[in-house]
């Protein structure tokens, strides 16, 4: 296992609403394992999400994301170009249905050198109450 600096860039564009993006830079741990990356890292205020856990596989194009907080919320995501997934957002206030359509995985990691970087375009419906168009980018050093 490795230390790592993770430097995470979100952007989301929900209808009629200007662009929204956020960056924050944080310290986490890298490893591979039977062919997959393995990232781990906290989330912070910044991201809204501050008190979860996030794991990442990482296996050719396709990104497994896995967040959990406090007392059991959180979600797990699968990101693989072209493919729709469903799943669940655990929150204080309930369960959240959230819908994730995937258009574009790139995975420039180097498995040699544990560094890198991912970028992730999806768009993202949540219960149908917001709908929007998302990237996610994560560059490892």
């Amino acid at each position: 296992m490795k230390d790592i600096t993770l430097k995470i860039t979100g952007k989301q564009c929900f209808e009629n609403k200007e662009e929204d993006q956020m960056e924050f830079i944080t310290d986490g741990k890298i490893y591979v394992r039977n062919d997959s990356l393995y990232m781990v890292y906290d989330e912070s205020e910044i991201s809204g999400m501050s008190g979860c856990k996030t794991t990442l596989k990482i296996k050719g194009d396709t990104v497994k994301m896995k967040r959990m907080g406090e007392m059991g919320y959180g979600t797990e995501l699968y990101f693989e170009k072209g493919k729709r997934m469903l799943s669940t957002y655990e929150t204080p206030m309930g369960p959240m249905g959230i819908e994730v359509f995937t258009k574009c995985v790139t995975n420039n990691m180097d498995m040699d050198k544990l560094s890198g970087d991912i970028d992730i375009q999806y768009d993202v419906s949540l219960e149908g109450l917001a709908e929007g168009r998302n990237r996610l980018t994560i560059a490892v050093s």
